[in-house]
């Protein structure tokens, strides 16, 4: 019984993709897993607030608007900030990009319904870097795109900075090639390995706590530490689920602006 208890409370078990709908296409899974619920979820949330800010906007704003405003102005003055006034054309999809990586952060904070079936429990899907990459994906592909639309044949200037000396020719377009590889990359490893490394901590100590208490009054008592501990990282990953949403649209705004500027 020790043993099974300890499986069912193992810090994996919480990213285990389950199916809730099984679906088959020509043989490929393509069913609607927990991810895609809480990532429907996140969709939805987003959409309800950023209407419930914008509906029937007053002079005087009330909360949920100023809530928007304050949103829509702090990642507007950062795009402006990585990409100067010509980047704000890419508003629409940094402001999409930030709301859901932070929507699904927050959202996988919540604590699961006790009695809920498994793959009802409390999801994030960015903790997943199949996820992460998807998305760091289209940042590369937007900034790909617009890039050769915008400036042809030129866009390969990004891989030889203005000012190499001759002689360097032949080992700087290889270093830049190798940096934007890893783009897509490292930003989805950072956001994957903090939401993954957060959500295991907490759930050992979780383990730590249930352990202690289970062991009877003579040490039971010492759970009030992981307990404390547990209420601290929480509230460092509240932190953490808004950080890691900025790190990544920040570095998505500062990849886009090379499709604007490719030779500096």
């Amino acid at each position: 019984m020790t043993a099974a208890l300890a499986t069912l409370a193992g810090p994996m078990e919480q990213f285990e993709i389950l199916d809730i709908i099984h679906l088959d296409l020509a043989g490929m899974n393509i069913s609607f897993t927990n991810a895609s619920l809480w990532m429907l979820i996140s969709v939805v949330a987003v959409s309800v607030f950023m209407f419930a800010a914008t509906n029937r906007a007053q002079m005087v704003p009330g909360k949920m608007q100023s809530a928007g405003e304050a949103l829509y102005q702090f990642i507007a003055d950062m795009l402006r900030d990585a990409c100067g006034s010509e980047g704000m054309k890419f508003f629409p999809y940094i402001f999409t990009l930030f709301m859901f990586i932070f929507s699904c952060n927050l959202l996988g904070l919540w604590p699961t319904i006790p009695g809920s079936p498994h793959a009802l429990h409390t999801f994030t899907p960015t903790s997943h870097i199949i996820v992460t990459f998807a998305l760091a994906m289209v940042t590369i592909t937007i900034l790909l795109v617009y890039g050769f639309y915008k400036n042809g044949l030129g866009f390969l200037k990004l891989f030889v900075p203005s000012g190499v000396p001759w002689w360097l020719l032949w080992l700087i377009p290889l270093i830049e090639i190798v940096s934007f590889v890893s783009r897509p990359i490292s930003l989805a490893i950072r956001l994957f390995a903090n939401m993954l490394a957060g959500h295991m901590i907490l759930k050992i100590f979780a383990g730590f706590i249930t352990a202690l208490l289970a062991a009877g009054p003579m040490v039971g008592w010492l759970a009030i530490f992981p307990f404390l501990g547990n209420i601290a990282i929480f509230l460092l990953e509240l932190l953490v689920a808004f950080l890691q949403a900025y790190v990544f649209a920040i570095l998505s705004s500062v990849y886009l602006n090379d499709a604007l500027h490719p030779s500096h």
